[in-house]
């Protein structure tokens, strides 16, 4: 039994909360020292190696796609190197993986490893990064500003949920080292299933649909939310602190008396997307 399907809720309310990008100031340093170096090492990419970089940025930063799963976005920038600088070998059956599978995690595709060498690569590019994110200087990475007080007032009424796409080892690690994990009831990361599951497996505890807000960074935050009937809360890039701090004041009572979805929710979404230039 995981700790997913073991949980059992506390309150009427839960607020779930992305990690990377969303609570934790990490995800620009992972990416632009981690995710897309290895890759270029993995795939012998060097001689393109600022392009490929930049476009890797831009796929899982800076547009509709931010904060896709680290396989899903592997799979979108080897499908560009391959059309554009040097054929992939396997691209197609490591799309069709990412496309279909039910799981995206290190143990998922160390499962396909035998099947395709590209499975084989793709792990050891995803063992590369989560070494070279450990690796990190702990003082340059850390919660937004607001966070640890955004997170003790909701656990005040609601349960906590972490309902994140990266690896566990990573989320417990940060988590923990910043005191967050104290007003954590549960956390919920790749090794569980996409967001969407795992949201949706919360809503089997007894949650009302509305007695969920989930907050994110990233569009797939957002439809995770919606392909379960949730409400959703956004995080802005770049304004991380004025969110966090708009969250305790008005979305978080808003949330707990009933007044947040309709017109405000339609606000803050309408927010979100002007900030990730998808409107």
């Amino acid at each position: 039994m995981s700790a997913l399907q073991d949980f059992v809720r506390k309150s009427d309310y839960a607020v779930c909360v992305d990690s990377d990008g969303c609570a934790m100031d990490t995800m620009n340093i992972k990416h632009f020292r981690c995710f897309g170096p290895c890759m270029v090492r993995e795939w012998q990419l060097e001689q393109w190696e600022k392009a490929i970089l930049d476009r890797w940025n831009e796929i899982n930063l800076f547009s509709a796609t931010r904060g896709i799963n680290r396989f899903k976005g592997l799979a979108l920038m080897l499908r560009e190197v391959n059309d554009q600088y040097t054929k992939i070998g396997g691209i197609e059956v490591l799309e069709d993986w990412a496309e279909h599978a039910k799981e995206l995690s290190n143990d998922a595709v160390a499962a396909k490893s035998g099947e395709d060498p590209v499975f084989a690569k793709a792990l050891a590019w995803s063992r590369a990064v989560n070494e070279a994110i450990e690796a990190l200087p702990e003082d340059e990475v850390g919660p937004y500003e607001g966070v640890d007080k955004a997170l003790q007032k909701a656990h005040e009424s609601a349960d906590v949920v972490v309902v994140s796409s990266a690896n566990p080892e990573a989320v417990k690690a940060e988590w923990t080292r910043f005191g967050l994990i104290d007003e954590v009831d549960l956390l919920c990361t790749q090794d569980m299933g996409s967001k969407a599951f795992c949201i949706g497996e919360l809503l089997k505890k007894g949650y009302a649909p509305d007695h969920i807000l989930m907050c994110g960074d990233a569009p797939g935050d957002e439809a995770a939310a919606g392909t379960n009937g949730v409400l959703y809360y956004p995080i802005l890039v770049n304004r991380e602190k004025e969110s966090w701090a708009q969250f305790i004041e008005e979305a978080l009572p808003r949330f707990l008396e009933g007044s947040y979805a309709g017109d405000y929710q339609k606000q803050v979404r309408k927010e979100f997307r002007a900030n990730l230039g998808m409107d």
